[in-house]
């Protein structure tokens, strides 16, 4: 047993990945819409997506590019948790939020600290309104200028975060 723990040790971020997708997507399905003023209503969910991004950028470092299949585990789970239609909304935003990161992550050569800002500054967005605009055929009311803003916004105050921890621990190594 003690076996099995220490190298299910070696993929925390990993099991963290999986484990937050199916999370994220099932608390979207019930948590309220709030309205803030007439036409700026938002799903608190939105603010903590963040760290399914972040989380994703440390298991791409455990596992390389096999961080497509943890995103795939993620996402049959998430079809038990959720159902199959956020799923599907979930899976076509990852899908292409993690292309730009792999991209990102793969052909760049920068400190990790970069390459986790970049990469959520460019996939933040894209992957928060694919995500919204396919939660809003399951949900009416998901895709808002409130929830777009707070999604992204949730995203980079993430990877602001860890870019900035990253990059001390970058700055201390000789």
């Amino acid at each position: 047993m003690a076996s099995l723990i220490t190298r299910l040790g070696a993929f925390k971020w990993t099991l963290v990945y999986i484990a937050i997708i199916p999370l994220v997507n099932w608390s979207f399905t019930w948590a309220p819409n709030y309205t803030l003023v007439e036409g700026w209503s938002f799903n608190p969910v939105t603010v903590v997506t963040g760290l399914v991004l972040v989380v994703r950028d440390f298991a791409q470092r455990e596992i390389g590019h096999k961080v497509l299949f943890a995103m795939v585990v993620a996402l049959i789970l998430t079809v038990w948790l959720a159902g199959p239609q956020l799923a599907l909304a979930s899976g076509a935003a990852f899908a292409i939020a993690e292309l730009v990161d792999w991209a990102i992550f793969t052909f760049t050569k920068w400190p990790l600290s970069r390459r986790v800002f970049v990469s959520s500054l460019i996939a933040a967005p894209i992957d928060s309104v694919a995500f919204l605009y396919g939660a809003n055929f399951i949900r009416a009311g998901s895709l808002t200028a409130a929830n777009i803003i707070m999604s992204i916004a949730g995203k980079m105050v993430g990877a602001v975060v860890v870019s900035l921890v990253v990059w001390r621990s970058e700055q201390q190594k000789p």
